[in-house]
C-alpha cells in the first residue's frame, strides 16, 4: 500500500513540513510514502476556457498531470496544509483548480483508481478552530470531486512555527493511527 503526504505549503522547511515529516514517519511502517511538496511542480493558473469540460483534457501542459499521477498511484492521500487568510494556500488553490478534468461533474472526464482514502491535517496560528475547519472542508471538498473518499482531518490551532509543532506530536501521532 502506498501513501502520498503533501505538503499545501510552499514552505519546504516549515511547519507545515514539520507536521509531514511527522505524518510520514508514522505511516512508514504500514505504507510505502512519498512525501511532496506543493512547490515541487510548476503549472499555471486555471485559463477558465472549460475546454476539459469537452475533452477531458487540459489545453495547458504542464506538471499538473505529474501530481495527478501521484494521486493515481497511492492508496491514502495525506494533504496537510496550513492557513493563508483564512483558506488554502494559494498554489493548492491553483492545483486544484487545474483539476478540473478530473471533477466528477461533468462528462466526460478522467478519474483516478477508486478506493482510495483522504485526510486533512490543517494548521493556523490563531486559536479558533472555526478557520481550520474551513481549510478542511476546501480539501474534502477537492477529494469529493475526486471521488476519494475523506477518511478522517485533524485540526491544529496556535502553530506558526516549526517549534509549535513538537508540543503537538502525540495529537499527531494518534492521528496516524487511524490512517
Amino acid at each position: 500500500m502506498k501513501a502520498l503526504v503533501i505538503n499545501c505549503s510552499p514552505v519546504r522547511n516549515g511547519a507545515t513540513a514539520e507536521i509531514v515529516n511527522i505524518v510520514s514517519e508514522e505511516l512508514s511502517s504500514r505504507y510505502d510514502v512519498k512525501t511532496v511538496c506543493i512547490d515541487d511542480y510548476k503549472f499555471e493558473y486555471c485559463k477558465g476556457c472549460r475546454s476539459c469540460h469537452k475533452t477531458a483534457e487540459c489545453v495547458q501542459s504542464d506538471d499538473v498531470d505529474l501530481l495527478m499521477n501521484e494521486f493515481e498511484n497511492a492508496d491514502v492521500i495525506v494533504s496537510v496544509a496550513p492557513s493563508y487568510w483564512a483558506d488554502i494556500p494559494g498554489q493548492f488553490k491553483a492545483f486544484i483548480d487545474r483539476c478540473t478534468p478530473w471533477c466528477n461533474t461533468h462528462e466526460p472526464h478522467k478519474t483516478i483508481p477508486s478506493g482510495k482514502k483522504g485526510y486533512a491535517i490543517a494548521l493556523r496560528t490563531g486559536p479558533n478552530m472555526k478557520e481550520c475547519e474551513r481549510l478542511i472542508s476546501s480539501i474534502e471538498h477537492f477529494y469529493g470531486h475526486l471521488e476519494i473518499s475523506c477518511s478522517g482531518h485533524l485540526g491544529l490551532c496556535s502553530v506558526e512555527w516549526k517549534e509549535d509543532v513538537a508540543p503537538r506530536k502525540d495529537e499527531i501521532v494518534e492521528f496516524c493511527k487511524d490512517i
